[in-house]
């Protein structure tokens, strides 16, 4: 199993940044300019991301594989412990998936942490599918 920025995502961000840079670029003032570049440099910087990142998580059985801007990071199943937590701010509730694993011998243990947009998917739906397929798990 694998879980990645679903591709509408990444295609809009690709789109709405190659159309900053192009078209809306050319009829603004120059401080406009610039903070329309801005964006369009985020936003471009995000659907490349989406793209090399890909897929952002991964399920094997023996352990998980999540790819960073570090590179990729495995995850083996005795030392992960999986949690989702729910976060309120400014009246809006968001969901994140915590992937911590215990330090061991040769680590000094990791946290990643993952949302909605990276996982494409609910990490409350993603938490549930990888407790079931944990090794652990009854």
């Amino acid at each position: 199993m694998e879980w990645s920025p679903r591709t509408s995502d990444t295609a809009v961000s690709l789109g709405f940044g190659g159309l900053f840079a192009v078209g809306l670029l050319a009829v603004v003032d120059a401080p406009g300019r610039i903070l329309l570049a801005l964006a369009a440099l985020l936003l471009l910087a995000q659907g490349a991301r989406d793209l090399v990142l890909r897929p952002r998580l991964r399920a094997r059985p023996e352990g998980l594989e999540v790819r960073t801007l570090g590179g990729r990071r495995h995850l083996p199943w005795p030392l992960l412990r999986v949690r989702v937590r729910e976060t309120r701010r400014f009246g809006l509730r968001s969901r994140t998936l915590e992937l911590d694993t215990a330090a061991g011998p040769d680590d000094d243990g990791l946290l990643v942490v993952l949302g909605r947009r990276e996982l494409g998917a609910d990490p409350g739906l993603v938490a549930d599918r990888l407790s079931r397929l944990d090794p652990r798990s009854p």
